[in-house]
């Protein structure tokens, strides 16, 4: 039996670029453990008791915007309802709570891509998060269609591409089993006809240099380390059992597939948790 222990963040992801499977790695405060290798093994969660802030460490009895305490939801500008609806981003009009955050997250090259979690979808990463975010989101095709300048252009370009495809996982029909696989440059030139007049706007309005459509990108396809699907999703969670155990079965986006359930490791960023392994 071995076990680590700390606060939890969201597992960390690479990609192994010979054989296209996705890595993942536990991390618990100052510990770390290789999950890929526990596919097939009997392991145990347990939550501790404590409640963490991503951001200031704070102790809180609840967990808000994803691993802040109370006051950091409110008042961080990485907590900002634009942080989820990139199109409203209002750095360049002066209202950033934080500028100089909002300068590093914001005022650096986004990647406006296609991919395949559970079917088609438009989304937006910033540029060093590729192809972190695709492994993120169970993704198992993706193709970059555009490269811009900042997080409120990206956001702008997936408004327009959202009008014709989601801009969502339904994650329950990505943990069941691999996605149909779909032809991306197909749709991506489909798209791009449909959308070129709405394109050629916002490249008057912000520069071509700042919309820079990628035609030559070849699609990325992305394995994960299954062994067996769920037939039904049952999510697991440690505010109702703190103790969780259960065979692994694979790994995909950001969730552990186990016998009894599934769980999402990056809700409880913060918490306060222990990893048994037998």
């Amino acid at each position: 039996m071995s076990e680590i222990a700390g606060k939890v963040s969201k597992m960390s992801v690479s990609l192994a670029e010979a054989s296209g499977l996705a890595n993942y790695e536990m991390v618990l405060g100052e510990e770390r453990q290789l999950m890929n290798s526990l596919v097939g093994q009997a392991i145990t969660l347990t939550f501790q008791g404590e409640i963490h802030c991503h951001a200031c460490d704070r102790l809180t009895k609840k967990s808000y915007s994803g691993g802040y305490c109370f006051p950091c939801s409110q008042n961080l500008a990485q907590c900002d309802l634009c942080i989820m609806r990139p199109e409203t981003c209002h750095y360049a009009a002066g209202t950033c709570r934080e500028p100089e955050w909002g300068e590093q997250f914001c005022m650096q090259d986004h990647i406006v891509y296609l991919a395949n979690s559970s079917g088609i979808k438009v989304g937006i990463t910033r540029i060093n998060q590729v192809p972190i975010r695709w492994i993120d989101q169970g993704a198992t095709q993706a193709l970059p269609i555009f490269r811009v300048k900042t997080r409120l252009q990206s956001g702008l370009v997936e408004v327009i591409f959202k009008n014709h495809v989601s801009d969502r996982t339904d994650w329950r029909k990505m943990l069941k089993g691999e996605a149909e696989p779909l032809d991306l440059e197909q749709i991506r030139q489909t798209l791009m006809a449909e959308c070129a007049e709405e394109i050629a706007e916002l490249q008057q309005r912000f520069g071509d240099d700042a919309i820079t459509p990628l035609d030559n990108e070849t699609g990325l396809e992305i394995r994960y380390p299954v062994e067996q699907y769920p037939e039904k999703v049952k999510s697991l969670n440690f505010d109702k059992t703190p103790e969780i155990s259960g065979v692994l079965q694979g790994i995909k986006g950001q969730y552990l597939i186990l016998d009894t359930g599934v769980l999402n490791i990056r809700k409880f960023t913060g918490y306060q948790l222990s990893l048994a392994t037998a």
